[in-house]
């Protein structure tokens, strides 16, 4: 596991961080329709926003799915209680929905449509969207928790770390902290990520440095 306290990050503000990601996806033109995994605790939604304009100026058709849109429902996310770390952490992604109606698609062999939300967790109902279209060099962006380990099959990995004491103040939910301290010992996602974050301050992000 990587030791954060030792290793070297660049400081960047969040316009070059963006520009600099966005380069790095542009580079991947030669893999047809990309999957973009944005991972973390917080940040992730403002990230994708962040990339989608800047990619559709460069010609990429682009598609934000948030992974919030592929909860289980809440009969089976709460069947231990609302605050259950471990449920949150290993129950509450419907990672099999994400696979099939999203990443599944994208491949060279996918028919290229999306379902871009399969559940609405607050109103606890299917969504019933439309499938969109992803044309070839088209980028999804799929951000949220937990998504690194399951097997899930992105193109391009990015993930937000956030050190133990910057976790506890920009997480709301306390009794989730538990559910973030497993992903980081069991998944160790900074070692799969393509690029990793630290993002402490949402104000000056900074990246690591091999």
């Amino acid at each position: 596991m990587r030791d954060h306290a030792i290793v070297r990050y660049r400081p960047i503000s969040p316009d070059a961080l963006a520009a600099e990601l966005t380069e790095r996806v542009d580079a991947l033109a030669h893999r047809g329709r990309i999957a973009v995994a944005l991972d973390g605790a917080a940040g992730t939604g403002p990230l994708a926003e962040a990339l989608t304009d800047p990619l559709k100026l460069l010609g990429r058709a682009v598609l934000h799915v948030p992974a919030a849109g592929f909860l289980r429902p809440a009969s089976l996310r709460f069947e231990h209680g609302r605050q259950n770390p471990d449920a949150r952490y290993a129950e509450w992604l419907d990672s099999g929905g994400l696979r099939r109606e999203v990443l599944d698609p994208l491949a060279d062999d996918g028919s290229g449509e999306v379902l871009p939300a399969l559940w609405d967790a607050e109103r606890d109902r299917a969504t019933r969207l439309p499938r969109v279209p992803v044309p070839d060099r088209g980028v999804v962006l799929v951000d949220g928790e937990f998504l690194l380990g399951a097997g899930l099959a992105f193109d391009f990995v990015v993930h937000l770390w956030l050190s133990p004491g910057a976790l506890r103040r920009r997480v709301s939910e306390e009794w989730a902290l538990p559910a973030y301290e497993r992903y980081e010992n069991e998944v160790d996602p900074s070692a799969l990520a393509d690029v990793v974050v630290r993002v402490d301050d949402p104000r000056h992000p900074a990246i690591y440095e091999p």
